[in-house]
């Protein structure tokens, strides 16, 4: 499958049309971004990394019957996916307190959760991602209540597998972002990437920081934890195709 032209360029990705309109293509960049793009640097094999964890996972989560848009890794930066229109939302799971609900609620990172939470923001650049309740994503016409609950009960089954995965990698799965998208027919299925970039993933015995928040806070290293997250998950049977 060849690309026949750059329809979207994000911050990590960009996105090629195919001979087959039903059919794209995701190429992974190495650019990082923190803090809504203010922050801007590079991470060196990041993209590769991205792009063979996000797949690898996804066809684990497939094997577990959670639908995704994957359909074929072409190379070690590029990937064809179906093509799907976007739900306008960012779908948080937490298991463990950090990041952005830390600093919004004012508690210490690291506390863990009696149940997983899920949260919904507004995605968009422009307004800052902000959240929003179910309420909200039915009055802006975001989704239907059907749909909100589907994506909910897909995020919650998709925690469920990928902390039992990565704590077989002696990886903790503290929190992640999630992005669904519709096919033609109107069914919702997991688009986007599982990745470092959208996952905080702690050594579950030192709690050794094995993703962004590396770029993100200024740790260094961030070229080594990529490798190290993507060498764990290697290893385990789990990943393999």
């Amino acid at each position: 499958m060849e690309k026949a032209r750059l329809i979207y360029e994000g911050k990590a990705k960009k996105v090629f049309a195919t001979g087959d309109e039903t059919l794209l293509i995701v190429s992974y960049k190495d650019d990082a971004t923190a803090f809504n793009g203010q922050k801007r640097g590079t991470i060196a094999g990041k993209g590769v990394i991205n792009n063979r964890m996000s797949n690898a996972l996804m066809r684990l989560l497939e094997k577990k019957g959670v639908p995704t848009h994957f359909v074929k890794e072409l190379n070690d930066r590029e990937t064809l996916v179906k093509k799907v229109a976007i739900v306008p939302l960012e779908v948080i799971v937490r298991n463990i307190s950090a990041g952005s609900f830390s600093v919004r609620y004012g508690v210490e990172e690291g506390i863990v959760f009696s149940a997983p939470t899920v949260e919904f923001s507004y995605k968009n650049d422009a307004l800052g991602d902000p959240l929003l309740n179910e309420d909200h994503a039915l009055a802006l016409g975001l989704a239907d209540r059907k749909e909100l609950e589907e994506i909910r009960t897909y995020a919650l089954t998709i925690d469920r597998i990928l902390q039992g995965f990565w704590l077989s990698c002696g990886v903790t799965l503290v929190d992640f972002k999630l992005e669904f998208g519709r096919l033609p027919d109107g069914s919702i299925i997991l688009a986007d990437e599982i990745s470092p970039d959208t996952c905080r993933l702690w050594d579950s015995a030192t709690g050794k920081k094995l993703d962004k928040d590396r770029f993100r806070r200024d740790l260094g290293g961030v070229e080594d934890a990529y490798r190290e997250i993507m060498e764990r998950l290697e290893q385990n049977p789990e990943a393999a195709e």
